[in-house]
């Protein structure tokens, strides 16, 4: 089953701006799936349809078979949401604020205070469980939405834009809670500028630029489509230039540093090999730039004309 079905879906503003133009895309349930694109792409437009928060002008979407037009009720019930702007009641106590969410979705008080404990706990808030929203960090706040948009138990979690703030260690411990989720069951669509973010957490992609969708595969085969892959080798012995590498372009960034550009097709292990035969020990090595930013700003270079609707 599909956790999510988008069906030629189309979004006009009165201002005759086309946000989103008959889009069609598929989540499978379980998936942990990603929909990039740049600022002003329509990646906001298609979350907010999706939770009704923003009308459609035509098209279809269905969350686990519920028609949003038909079934709206039912398909809401299915999801939890982690908007881009933080819109917590910041005059509220942040356990109360989980024990009201759980209460809109019928789960009886006793039960909402279980939950809302135990994803305190997850998102490391349980100390601030008496705080009001307004005293938290930014970076707690984007926690606490985390917590909330999850303590009705959604089958389907959308997050748009949800790390955006927080700091490297938070970031990765909701990487982990995500990832552990994730493999319990839920499907997790994540909108993000972090790029980085989509290629260690997502197994499926879908890039929408301008309205339309650029691309929409497997993580593993949008990647394989890099044309060049840029990396970094740091060396033991520093050089006074760069070493002659066959059928690779090698510059020398530092003298302890070699860059390396290798096309589709070729093998690091050729670099190493030439490298060991010229003596030369290498130390460590890393990608230049994240992987999937070389191939977004490839697909979509050409279409950046300055749409701003998000």
């Amino acid at each position: 089953m599909n956790a999510l079905s988008i069906i030629d879906l189309s979004k006009e503003y009165n201002s005759g701006v086309k946000a989103l133009k008959a889009i069609n895309f598929n989540v499978k349930q379980g998936d942990f799936f990603a929909l990039l694109g740049p600022n002003g792409a329509g990646k906001t437009t298609a979350i907010g349809i999706i939770t009704s928060l923003v009308n459609k002008t035509s098209g279809q979407v269905k969350v686990f078979d519920f028609d949003i037009d038909k079934q709206l009720n039912q398909a809401k019930a299915c999801i939890g949401v982690v908007p881009q702007e933080i819109n917590l009641n910041l005059f509220d106590r942040t356990f109360n604020i989980l024990v009201n969410q759980a209460g809109f979705y019928g789960i009886p008080r006793k039960e909402s205070i279980e939950r809302s404990e135990y994803f305190l706990k997850k998102m490391e808030l349980w100390d601030k469980r008496n705080e009001m929203a307004r005293n938290l960090s930014g970076g707690m706040k984007r926690r606490l939405m985390v917590a909330r948009a999850l303590v009705n138990e959604p089958k389907l979690l959308l997050l748009d834009e949800p790390t955006a703030g927080v700091d490297i260690e938070t970031r990765r411990m909701m990487y982990d809670f995500l990832q552990e989720i994730n493999t319990n069951g839920t499907t997790i669509i994540l909108t993000t500028h972090y790029l980085e973010e989509a290629e260690r957490l997502c197994d499926q992609v879908a890039i929408i630029d301008q309205g339309q969708i650029a691309e929409n595969d497997s993580m593993s085969n949008v990647l394989s489509k890099l044309k060049i892959e840029i990396f970094i080798l740091n060396i033991k012995n520093p050089l006074e230039e760069s070493p002659i590498i066959n059928g690779y372009k090698a510059k020398l960034n530092k003298p302890q540093e070699i860059e390396i550009h290798v096309k589709q097709g070729q093998s690091l292990n050729d670099v190493f090999i030439q490298l060991k035969e010229l003596g030369i020990q290498v130390l460590s090595m890393r990608n230049k730039t994240n992987r999937l930013e070389e191939l977004f700003i490839d697909m979509t270079k050409n279409n950046q004309n300055g749409n701003t609707d998000e």
